[in-house]
């Protein structure tokens, strides 16, 4: 009996407290609220930045204007996109310009093509 309360003591162990167990909550919940935070404005800031169908519709448009389908200057609005695309000389050299501008955000994207691509 008196090796068994031993055995019992040597592997007995000590319950935390209520304020330890508050303690390690609120640390983890912070934890977590301020992962969760990063997240949101990492996917935010994801989909806000993402122009993959602008510059898609940018492409069509370029097509159209490298096979002669479009008449210049031609403005069209896609989406809260509005694009808009002219051809200036500089250098001697006919360019072409295509711009898109966000009507939301106010981003422009902006490309330049000779007028010989």
């Amino acid at each position: 009996m008196a090796l068994l309360k031993k055995l019992n003591s040597a592997y007995k162990l000590k319950g935390s407290t209520l304020m330890e167990t508050l303690v390690a909550t609120i640390l983890i919940v912070l934890i977590f609220m301020i992962a969760s935070m990063i997240l949101n404005n990492l996917f935010s800031n994801t989909i806000k930045n993402n122009t993959q169908a602008i510059d898609h519709r940018l492409n069509e448009l370029q097509y159209l204007q490298q096979h002669e389908q479009l008449l210049l200057p031609y403005t069209e609005t896609y989406k809260n996109w509005t694009i808009i695309i002219d051809n200036f000389k500089e250098n001697n050299e006919t360019l072409v310009e295509f711009e898109a501008i966000n009507s939301k955000t106010k981003k422009t994207i902006t490309v330049i093509k000779s007028e010989e691509q």
